[in-house]
C-alpha cells in the first residue's frame, strides 16, 4: 500500500500539476495557430512576462493574499492576466500585424516570434535580473494531507494549495472557454474564421476583432499558466522557455486548432513524462519479494529526471509521423 499512495503522490499528482500547465499554455498555442496561422514560439515568454507582472504586483502589495486567505500571487494574477493581454496585442500590432497585410509566408512570421522571444528575454533579464524569485513574498504555502481509510506508514495524500488552485483555475478556465466560443457570438466567428479564414470575411466577420480576442485569450492563459507553475516552483527566467517544447507537443498531441485537444494532449504529454521517469523498480520490489529467483537490478526502470525532456520530443515526432492532425483531427502543420 506504501508504494501505491508513492505512486498516487509522484505520479498522479505531479503529471495532473504539469499536465495543467501544458494544456493552458497549449491551449493559446493552438488557438493563435488555429485563427493565424503560424506558430508562436514567443508563447513561452510571454508566460514568463506576465508572471514577473504578478511578481512586481506581489511586491507592491503583499498584504492582500493574507487579509482573504489566499496567495498574494493568485490575487494579483487577473490585474497581471489584464496587462499581459494588452502586451499580446500591442505586439501582434508592432511585429504580426504588418508581415500579414504584407502576405508574407507563415515561415517568415515563425521567425518573427523567435525574434520576439529573444527580445522578451533580453527585457526580462535586463529588469529582472537573471536569479530565482520566489512568489510567495509572506512565505505562505500551505500543504493539505489527504489521509486514506486503512492503516499504512505512509497513507496520506498530499497536495499543496497552489496544485489545488491550479486545478480549480484550469476547470473554470476550460468551461469558461467552452461556453465562450460555443454560445457567444464572438466565440462563433473565431470557430468560423478558424475553418475557413476567406468564407469568414467575406461573410462579413470582423476579423480585426477576432484577431484581437484571440491575443486576448492567449496572453492571458499565459500569464496564468506561467504564474500557477510558478506558485509550485521556483521562478526563473527561463522556466517557461524551457517548457516550449512539451506545450507544443501537447498542441499538436490534440490536434492543432481544437481548444479541447489541447487540455487533452496537455495530460498526455504530462503523464507521460512523469512516467517516464518513475522508478518503476520501487512497484516492482514486492514482486521480488515474492519471487526471490528474480533477483531485479537495483537500478531497474529508473531514469534520471533530466531526460523527462526527450518524451515530449519522442511524442512530436510520433505524432508527426503517424497521425498529424492529432487526436482530434487538427490542422496539419
Amino acid at each position: 500500500m506504501n508504494e501505491f499512495i508513492f505512486f498516487i503522490n509522484i505520479v498522479v499528482i505531479s503529471g495532473a500539476v504539469i499536465g495543467s500547465i501544458y494544456a493552458l499554455g497549449a491551449i493559446g498555442v493552438t488557438l493563435i495557430f488555429g485563427i493565424l496561422r503560424f506558430a508562436h514560439f514567443a508563447h513561452a515568454d510571454m508566460m514568463t512576462l506576465g508572471t514577473f507582472l504578478v511578481l512586481v504586483l506581489t511586491a507592491l502589495f503583499p498584504a492582500v493574499g493574507p487579509a482573504i486567505g489566499l496567495p498574494t500571487a493568485f490575487v494579483m494574477m487577473p490585474l497581471a492576466m489584464a496587462a499581459t493581454a494588452v502586451i499580446a496585442i500591442g505586439i501582434d500590432k508592432a511585429f504580426y500585424k504588418p508581415l500579414r497585410e504584407n502576405n508574407v509566408k507563415p515561415v517568415v512570421m515563425v521567425m518573427a516570434s523567435v525574434g520576439v522571444t529573444l527580445m522578451l528575454q533580453g527585457l526580462i533579464r535586463f529588469f529582472a535580473g537573471t536569479g530565482s524569485q520566489s512568489l510567495f513574498v509572506d512565505d505562505r504555502k500551505a500543504i493539505f494531507r489527504i489521509d486514506l481509510p486503512f492503516e499504512s506508514a505512509s497513507r496520506a495524500i498530499v497536495v499543496t494549495e497552489p496544485q489545488i488552485l491550479l486545478f480549480l483555475f484550469l476547470a473554470v478556465a476550460v468551461v469558461s472557454l467552452h461556453l465562450f466560443l460555443n454560445k457567444s457570438r464572438l466565440g462563433k466567428a473565431m470557430r468560423a474564421m478558424s475553418d475557413n479564414p476567406d468564407l469568414a470575411r467575406v461573410s462579413g466577420i470582423n476579423t480585426n476583432t477576432v484577431v484581437g480576442v484571440t491575443w486576448i485569450i492567449a496572453g492571458a492563459l499565459a500569464c496564468a499558466a506561467g504564474t500557477l507553475l510558478s506558485l509550485d516552483v521556483t521562478l526563473k527566467p527561463d522556466l517557461s522557455f524551457m517548457i516550449l517544447l512539451p506545450i507544443f507537443a501537447a498542441a499538436i498531441v490534440g490536434g492543432v486548432g481544437h481548444p479541447y485537444g489541447a487540455l487533452a494532449g496537455g495530460f498526455v504529454v504530462g503523464f507521460a513524462e512523469t512516467l517516464a521517469v518513475f522508478n518503476w523498480a520501487f512497484l516492482l520490489r514486492p514482486l521480488e519479494q515474492a519471487l526471490p529467483w528474480l533477483d531485479l537490478p537495483n537500478n531497474l526502470a529508473f531514469v534520471p529526471t533530466e531526460y523527462k525532456i526527450t518524451i515530449p520530443f519522442f511524442i512530436l515526432v510520433a505524432i508527426l509521423i503517424w497521425r498529424p492532425t492529432g487526436i482530434f483531427k487538427g490542422k496539419v502543420i
